[in-house]
């Protein structure tokens, strides 16, 4: 009787003393596209729902067509928080003159405007509490949280307080998200939602 070759058990990349670092992103081999890096460790993402996938798109190209000539709209791109924090947010204004060589793979959190987190089921305590706080002390002046709620867009808008560094809340938008800052943006969420599934009776 023959014997099935054991399957060779997956090789993990072991974390230095102290964790890894930001420049370790560019030189680990094999890492799973979109990998983060939150206080020294390898945070690895979830497929994608189609939810957060339609979200990111939506947001990338609305802004796009908003954003003020010396700033620049990227998604799904690393900001150095400092050297054990490297975040994705899924999307970013960043000021355009940051935006020097096609080759680059991060920017500095700086240069952040606008920072927008697309929450998933896998992500939520990170999205909703984690990276905030990390946003907030390199003073990125706007951040969005984004939320599925049956199937619908929410989006949580904050802005950081001069005086305490922290964020608070300017306001819950659903179906309709007006806002002057960090520039005039006014957006229809309900076509983050198919519209098969808009559609639908309540």
């Amino acid at each position: 009787m023959s014997v099935e070759p054991e399957a060779p058990e997956p090789r993990w990349a072991v974390p230095p003393v102290g964790g890894w670092t930001a420049d370790d992103l560019d030189r680990l081999p094999n890492l799973p596209p979109h990998t983060e890096l939150i206080d020294g460790s390898l945070v690895f993402v979830s497929p994608q729902t189609l939810f957060h996938s339609r979200a990111v798109s939506f947001f990338e190209w609305q802004l796009q067509s908003l954003v003020p000539s010396e700033l620049e709209v990227v998604r799904e791109f690393t900001i150095d928080i400092d050297r054990y924090n490297r975040p994705e947010p899924d999307v970013i204004v960043v000021d355009g003159e940051v935006i020097q060589d096609p080759d680059q793979t991060r920017f500095p959190a700086e240069s952040v405007r606008l920072a927008i987190e697309v929450v998933s089921p896998e992500s939520r305590s990170r999205d909703r509490e984690t990276k905030p706080v990390k946003y907030a002390r390199v003073r990125i002046p706007h951040f969005w949280r984004v939320e599925n709620q049956d199937g619908r867009a929410v989006v949580y808008v904050f802005e950081l307080e001069p005086a305490t560094g922290a964020y608070i809340s300017t306001g819950i938008f659903h179906d309709r998200m007006k806002v002057s800052v960090p520039f005039p943006i006014d957006l229809d969420l309900t076509a983050i939602t198919p519209r098969r599934r808009a559609a639908d009776p309540e």
